[in-house]
């Protein structure tokens, strides 16, 4: 069997990317949900682009995300060379990092490439698994 290499595997998730800046919660036990349809990276292994829609839905605590900062920071991923299952673990870790959600969900449906059509989803709080 054939893997791809430690660097590539790792590709986009030490990169620096824009902030993203949240605003005071007046409310609780609310939802957001925030769809991104055009969310573009690069395949770090062929360097082709990779298309799909990206949801973040959460439950504020004490902050919410500020819009304009997540376009910026979605923005970024353009030229980023990162691989469907990086990148949206990277946006989940990055929103609860910056929000700190009750509890967060990220799903990357991606278009499909070759016939193949992938779905990544993420959620905090982590759970556990056997592996």
């Amino acid at each position: 069997m054939r893997r791809t290499g430690e660097k590539e595997g790792k590709a986009g998730l030490s990169v620096e990317l824009p902030a993203l800046a949240t605003f005071p919660n007046q409310f609780r036990g609310y939802e957001v949900t925030i769809d991104i349809p055009e969310f573009t990276s690069v395949c770090p292994k062929t360097g082709l682009p990779d298309f799909g829609t990206i949801t973040i839905r959460y439950v504020p605590r004490a902050a919410c995300l500020e819009l304009k900062s997540l376009k910026e920071y979605i923005l970024a991923y353009r030229g980023l060379g990162i691989f469907y299952e990086n990148a949206v673990n990277r946006i989940l870790e990055d929103v609860v990092r910056a929000c700190r959600p009750v509890r967060a969900e990220v799903k990357g449906a991606f278009n499909p490439r070759g016939g193949i059509r992938a779905v990544v989803e993420a959620s905090f709080p982590r759970t556990r698994t056997a592996g």
